[in-house]
């Protein structure tokens, strides 16, 4: 799932990326508005997590923006500002959730699932192609109800495949994604990753498109 998030404070934000990448989230940081607008699409961003305090002027302007183009995008209001006035002024502009700092990462987090949920930004936290079934909330994987060890970077490379099922993804991409949720790639590192995927997974799971990509057909 694709966040934006929007926030000045560069070793808070540094922090948070890494945190969230972990979650499994893919994350684009903006520290200012005009960043947060250059990078803001209905397109890329499904969540936002947004300050308020910024550079150059009122997070909440952002929030009026998403809320006036009517995009379906979540947003969590994270901020400094811990007045009732200012909750309610949020909340009525349409932020989905206002949490003050200082704050619990694991409560943000918490915060960010049941937005996903509540917009139906994701139906579900589970992905279905055939026989293969994935929960992304606990991060298990099953084949024919049978359940299957997935190191981290198979795991979220079968993500990828799933979520695009019946699309063309180039190695460029895969490594984009992985590198998204933080994850480090040596060379060769998507081949080799591949191949351990298909000995795990019925046969034909995966095709590969010589000098284009791979892709997962539907079952």
């Amino acid at each position: 799932m694709r966040l934006l998030l929007v926030e000045d404070d560069t070793l808070l934000a540094q922090g948070l990326v890494r945190s969230l990448q972990k979650e499994g989230y893919s994350v684009d940081h903006a520290a200012t508005l005009a960043q947060a607008e250059h990078l803001l699409s209905p397109e890329n961003t499904e969540l936002v997590v947004l300050d308020l305090g910024l550079p150059d002027g009122d997070g909440m302007s952002l929030l009026r923006k998403i809320r006036r183009k009517k995009w379906p995008i979540g947003v969590i209001i994270l901020t400094a500002r811990d007045r009732v006035e200012d909750k309610i002024e949020g909340l009525d502009l349409g932020a989905d959730d206002y949490l003050p700092k200082p704050f619990e990462p694991k409560e943000l987090f918490a915060r960010l699932r049941v937005v996903s949920r509540r917009g139906k930004l994701v139906t579900s936290s589970a992905l279905a192609v055939g026989d293969i079934e994935m929960d992304m909330a606990s991060h298990t994987v099953e084949v024919n109800g049978e359940s299957l060890n997935l190191p981290r970077k198979e795991f979220m490379l079968l993500k990828a495949l799933m979520e695009n099922v019946g699309r063309v993804l180039s190695k460029e991409q895969l490594e984009n994604k992985l590198y998204q949720w933080g994850e480090e790639l040596g060379s060769n590192a998507i081949e080799v990753h591949i191949h351990h995927l298909r000995k795990k997974l019925p046969e034909n799971t995966i095709k590969t498109l010589r000098g284009i990509g791979y892709v997962m057909g539907k079952k």
